[in-house]
């Protein structure tokens, strides 16, 4: 069952994920101060809820999000008056990067300057065929503020980052899959199903585990070799210490089905 949690976003469970939808149409699903609000929530709820195992971030066939709301913003003077009214908003983007458990973002349609920081703060994208990627924020006399020079940089080189963050060139859901910024590309008419699809394969693996693989590929890719050499290391050796590890290789040496548990 779908409800809406706030005006402009929808929130609804399926098994063991959790799906939250951001409806506000009319503005092609800008994201305001109140929409955010209301995403970090309802996903950090979801983060804490033992019964769900992985998430959904949805967005409208036409946009997952086109960007910042500007109306917000365009009166903002000066810079200590940008850190003093964008500095908590800017947050939201930093907090779902900081979710334990796995994120897919299910964009179809525009995926623009914050829409597509938010697409980049989640784990995986699952991306329609009309979707589009761009960080446009120089073409209005800024640049990305919620990550989109650096998660854009990390995910696809510094070349084609640089371009895209200094003339808005926008990628095309096929270009975004040939240079590795979302996971697959499917009909618009799939693009959430194929979504939740991912996400109950995720939630049906060990959790731990699988919050333990998240938080190691995330090490890799703000670390030196080395070091996410021994993050990884030790999340493996802890792993032994839960219920899970010990039902999965009894299972596996039984030849059956193994039962998670979630300890």
């Amino acid at each position: 069952m779908t409800t809406a949690a706030a005006p402009e976003v929808l929130v609804e469970t399926e098994g063991k994920i959790g799906i939250v939808t951001i409806s506000r149409p009319q503005a092609l699903n800008a994201l305001s101060v109140s929409v955010m609000d209301a995403v970090v929530e309802l996903l950090g709820g979801f983060d804490r809820d033992p019964s769900i195992h992985a998430m959904v971030l949805a967005g409208l066939p036409r946009a997952f999000a086109a960007g910042a709301d500007i109306g917000e913003m365009k009166d903002i003077t000066g810079a200590a008056g940008a850190e003093k009214q964008l500095s908590r908003h800017l947050s939201h983007w930093d907090k779902i990067g900081l979710l334990k458990k796995p994120l897919i973002a299910a964009v179809s349609g525009f995926a623009l300057g914050g829409g597509c920081e938010l697409a980049m703060a989640c784990d995986m994208i699952v991306a329609s065929e009309t979707a589009v990627f761009g960080q446009p924020e120089v073409l209005i006399g800024v640049i990305a503020g919620a990550g989109g020079t650096q998660r854009l940089t990390k995910a696809v080189g510094k070349a084609l980052s640089m371009e895209m963050n200094l003339t808005g060139r926008r990628l095309t859901a096929r270009e975004a899959l040939s240079f590795g910024l979302v996971n697959k590309v499917v009909p618009v008419e799939s693009y959430l199903s194929e979504a939740k699809k991912l996400a109950h394969t995720i939630a049906a693996q060990p959790p731990l585990a699988v919050q333990a693989a998240k938080a190691s590929v995330l090490f890799a890719v703000d670390s030196k070799l080395s070091e996410g050499l021994s993050f990884e290391r030790q999340s493996f050796f802890r792993l032994f210490d839960t219920q899970d590890q010990k039902e999965g290789m009894k299972a596996f040496a039984e030849k059956r089905k193994p039962v998670w548990t979630g300890n």
